[in-house]
């Protein structure tokens, strides 16, 4: 008996967010069909990729990633690099130095590297912020200022900050805006709703719905993931009909297979090796579970998960 395929064809499409002007310009979203379902329907912009890049530099233990930035001076100098690694669709700015729990960079401090980054590289450019709600509500707004005219993406909007950081980003500077919840479909609904009901345009939101290292509980991010889309697609529901972006690299670099040395645990092989795996294998997951774009931070990373979306698309 013949196979006779039934293509599965939904009436509703993700949005369409561009990132980045000029000839560089991405777009993410846009399918009206399943993660790499090729042959149900066309996929209007393919999965990006985007690398990773911090205001206190590189991980300098890491002898791939040293290489790849040796001679820069400045993390301008990291960024204009990272836009020219193999596979790489984006450059993204995460401020750590931020953190009050950390090094407590002041806001005038990071914002000076933001501005020495978009005047560094013309590729689109994505900045999250320091993972403390307080001081991003703060230091946004003004990174939001910094990035005006360049069509960039500024991430760790959340329930706690939207208001601030939506109020600068998606109205005052007309950038797009990366809404953050914790892998969970009504969290992400939720705030997707309070803010377009702020005024955020809907097609100037991405979201940023959580993820795990593969192994750590990740069977959640995929419920979460094919919930989304599913309702997004078959029940053409507007408020999750976002592009998902997911920062994958400190989850997979922060993980103990990514981390243990190899005088503990000399069985598991090189640390470096170990690490690019689970970015890999993350990144991989994520992408046919429905994101439109990963973080990663690793050359080999970065070049291994582009090859897989040409070949899949």
């Amino acid at each position: 008996m013949p196979f006779n395929q039934k293509p599965q064809k939904f009436s509703a499409k993700i949005n369409t967010v561009t990132i980045g002007t000029g000839d560089k310009a991405i777009s993410l979203g846009g399918e009206s069909v399943l993660p790499f379902y090729t042959f149900d329907g066309d996929i209007e912009n393919a999965p990006k990729v985007g690398v990773e890049i911090t205001d206190n530099g590189i991980d300098d233990s890491l002898p791939g990633i040293k290489a790849f930035y040796d001679g820069c001076a400045s993390v301008a100098d990291m960024a204009k690099k990272a836009s020219q690694m193999e596979g790489a669709d984006f450059v993204v700015l995460t401020l750590v130095g931020g953190d009050p729990n950390g090094d407590n960079k002041s806001v005038e401090d990071l914002v000076a590297i933001v501005k020495e980054v978009v005047a560094a590289v013309d590729c689109p450019l994505v900045v999250k912020g320091c993972s403390n709600v307080e001081k991003d509500a703060a230091l946004l707004p003004k990174v939001a200022e910094a990035c005006q005219g360049t069509n960039a993406l500024i991430m760790s909007a959340k329930e706690e900050n939207y208001k601030a950081v939506g109020a600068s980003v998606g109205l005052a500077y007309d950038l797009n805006m990366g809404a953050e919840s914790a892998v969970d479909i009504n969290l992400a609904k939720q705030l997707n709703v309070i803010s377009t009901q702020l005024g955020v345009k809907a097609d100037r939101i991405a979201m940023d719905v959580g993820t795990a290292a593969v192994g750590y509980g990740y069977e959640y991010v995929v419920s979460a993931m094919d919930r989304i889309r599913g309702a997004a697609l078959s029940q053409d529901d507007a408020t999750l009909q976002m592009p998902i972006i997911t920062p994958v690299a400190n989850d997979s670099w922060n993980v103990k297979e990514a981390v243990a040395s190899e005088e503990d645990f000399p069985e598991w092989g090189p640390r470096e090796e170990r690490g690019i795996g689970m970015e890999i294998m993350t990144a991989a997951s994520d992408l046919v579970s429905g994101s439109n774009a990963v973080i990663l931070r690793h050359p080999q990373s970065v070049a291994t998960i582009a090859k897989m979306v040409k070949e899949l698309v």
